[in-house]
């Protein structure tokens, strides 16, 4: 085995600390990196990756065609992962320690069977580096605009930059090939992908003339521009400027503001009795504690006989308990207070704290990662574009890294993305 031993090792430079602290500061932690570099020869093994260090030296045997990751910084690497974990794995990445020619073939084939990455005799270890969710990244009111903020508030120009006409930024459902049962997915194709899925869940919820619409979390506005379409009043809650302006305006250009109103409100504030309520992608960012409220807000607004459409991305149950308490890359940089729900979270939590039950459950992974494919692939191609909106290299990292651990996430089965109905025993 090579060694991947780098005691000239200098802090990252060119990069803002007071933006990117964690990011700036390479952690010093020698032993701790000593163990993550016998650690990442055993996997590089386990997995079959190809691991490169300058100069073009491997660090273990590896196949031909395996998934590579290639270090430049090698001790920078070791040290990050040595002291944060997955968490210093993906600051790695923004300060650029580490590149890969196919990012989500890498991480896919780290995401296949995460279990096996850490020995079972050293899993003891995480407590060296695992920390919790802060207190003030929590979902709770007071909270809760602030991680809105984080994410959906950066810019509508750079989101408009890679989504389609449509601004969905949520799961599309493509059509599939006969045969193999695989997503038929294009950039062209990608709005009517959106329009089928705002439909189905539409249809779930038998959205049409003369229903009244709650839509928790707005987007950009497409679904609500959707069911006013078919007929349907519509109340649409956000928490984020950025999207309510778009989509009101959005809205109105459709011709569709008698029909529409989009409140700036957190779900938790709620008003009014609605024969259908719908939320795409949102649960997830509502966070575990708060799900015994969300699904008592549904409850309580739900008119008799009406019918909750949810879209969510999932997990599985027993990774979803296993890091409900770690705080990792994506909540620390990309989604603030959120945890992804399992199957049987939603259908447990909609049984303890309201009346009504899962009765319907559509999966259509797949899809999700053809989506995030095109997503990614426009942003990346558009780098120039996302710079001049002022997002400096460390920030298009991130993106990048975002959008391609997403994507591999579903090509790998880790997650799943599900259309839920929810009703009580007088559903109409």
């Amino acid at each position: 085995m090579t060694s991947v031993a780098d005691p000239t090792t200098t802090p990252s430079a060119g990069i803002d600390p007071t933006r990117w602290p964690d990011v700036a500061r390479v952690p010093d932690a020698p032993i701790r990196a000593a163990v993550a570099g016998r650690l990442l020869a055993r996997i590089a093994r386990r997995h079959g990756l190809r691991i490169e260090l300058p100069g073009g030296r491997m660090l273990v045997p590896a196949p031909a065609g395996a998934a590579t990751l290639r270090l430049h910084r090698p001790g920078d690497f070791l040290r990050r992962i040595g002291a944060g974990g997955l968490i210093g794995f993906g600051e790695s990445y923004q300060a650029a320690d580490w590149d890969s020619p196919d990012l989500v073939a890498l991480i896919t084939s780290l995401a296949t069977d995460p279990s096996t990455l850490v020995p079972p005799g050293t899993r003891w270890l995480r407590r060296l580096y695992v920390q919790r969710p802060p207190a003030t990244e929590l979902g709770s009111t007071e909270h809760a605009p602030r991680n809105v903020q984080r994410h959906y508030d950066l810019s509508n120009e750079l989101f408009a930059l890679f989504l389609d006409r449509t601004m969905s930024y949520s799961s599309a459902l493509f059509p599939t090939d006969v045969r193999s049962g695989a997503p038929l997915a294009d950039w062209h194709s990608l709005p009517t992908a959106q329009h089928r899925k705002i439909d189905r869940l539409l249809d779930l919820a038998r959205v049409g003339p003369g229903r009244t619409v709650l839509e928790i979390g707005t987007g950009w506005g497409e679904l609500a521009i959707r069911a006013a379409a078919r007929g349907a009043r519509v109340v649409s809650l956000t928490l984020s400027a950025e999207q309510l302006a778009l989509a009101r305006r959005r809205i109105s250009e459709a011709g569709l503001a008698d029909r529409v109103e989009v409140r700036q409100c957190d779900y938790r504030s709620a008003e009014g009795s609605y024969d259908a309520v719908v939320s795409v992608e949102m649960i997830e960012a509502v966070g575990r504690p708060y799900w015994p409220t969300y699904f008592s807000t549904l409850d309580r607004v739900l008119a008799p006989g009406g019918r909750v459409a949810l879209q969510s991305i999932t997990m599985p149950h027993e990774r979803m308990l296993a890091t409900a308490e770690t705080y990792t890359w994506i909540l620390k940089y990309i989604f603030p207070g959120g945890q992804i729900p399992s199957v049987e979270a939603v259908a447990q939590s909609a049984e303890r704290h309201s009346s009504l039950r899962l009765t319907e459950d559509r999966s259509y992974g797949p899809h999700y990662a053809e989506t995030l494919r095109l997503w990614r692939e426009r942003f990346t191609a558009r780098a120039d574009e996302v710079a001049a909106l002022g997002f400096d290299p460390v920030f298009r990292r991130m993106w990048e890294l975002y959008l391609a651990y997403s994507e591999a996430g579903f090509r790998s089965g880790y997650l799943d993305v599900r259309q839920f109905l929810l009703t009580r025993g007088d559903a109409r």
